[in-house]
């Protein structure tokens, strides 16, 4: 089955948009975990517009499934990242003003920055994985960097599945078939949606997790968050 980490995120950024401490984020991850959900992601940026650094160090203790740390690998990100040790980091190419992640890594131009950053991380027995486009050329290219796995940038898929065109999935499919043969983990996240989750991870052979928050907290207004973490599961089956 396909693991389901939730991204707290939005959490944060509701938090933050009055002050104080409600919600509570750290409360948040521990709900998440009981309802069922099999990893926790943040991504603290710079600018700590959502997430902040402390929230990270302060979740170390709470999340005793997998704890997914995502960012740009600069200084600041490192330090805190090898401080925690969570499970696993996802490296992601984010510019400082970026609303949200925008763009897979090119492997293959930053292969030896990226090598360096993840010989680091596995010196400290943390699992890596590198945020990419569903291009083959950069699948080949993780893979040359010794990443343990790669996440899909699952953006294009979303917002062509919604105009209909399921089509949107083939890049995805051919992606996962190579990255298995290289040996190469598969994570996914961005834009996945209670709509289109079933469709993706039942043609993605491999999938081993789906980073979802945007979407999921979204549909949690509405139905729920203990219901909509259980319909994620039922669906990643």
């Amino acid at each position: 089955m396909t693991k389901l980490s939730v991204n707290i995120n939005k959490i944060a950024t509701l938090r933050n948009s009055r002050g104080g401490d409600l919600p509570n984020v750290v409360q948040f991850a521990k709900d998440v975990q009981r309802f069922g959900a099999e990893g926790v992601t943040i991504h603290p940026r710079p600018d700590e517009r959502h997430i902040r650094y402390q929230d990270a160090f302060d979740l170390k203790a709470e999340v005793y499934t997998e704890y997914n740390i995502e960012g740009n690998p600069i200084k600041k990100f490192m330090d805190m990242v090898l401080e925690i040790q969570p499970t696993q980091v996802t490296l992601v190419p984010d510019a400082d003003d970026a609303i949200t992640s925008n763009a897979g890594w090119d492997t293959i131009k930053h292969k030896d920055f990226l090598i360096d950053i993840i010989t680091e991380c596995k010196r400290n027995q943390i699992r890596t994985s590198i945020f990419v486009d569903p291009d083959l050329k950069q699948i080949e290219g993780a893979k040359a960097t010794g990443t343990d796995r790669i996440e899909l940038y699952t953006e294009a898929f979303a917002h062509q599945f919604g105009l209909g065109n399921s089509d949107s999935i083939l890049p995805y499919t051919e992606c996962a078939v190579l990255a298995n043969s290289l040996g190469l983990g598969i994570n996914a996240g961005h834009d996945l949606s209670l709509d289109n989750i079933k469709f993706f991870k039942d043609n993605i052979p491999g999938l081993l997790e789906v980073s979802i928050g945007h979407a999921l907290i979204s549909e949690s207004l509405y139905l729920g968050i203990e219901n909509v973490v259980n319909m994620y599961l039922n669906k990643l089956k």
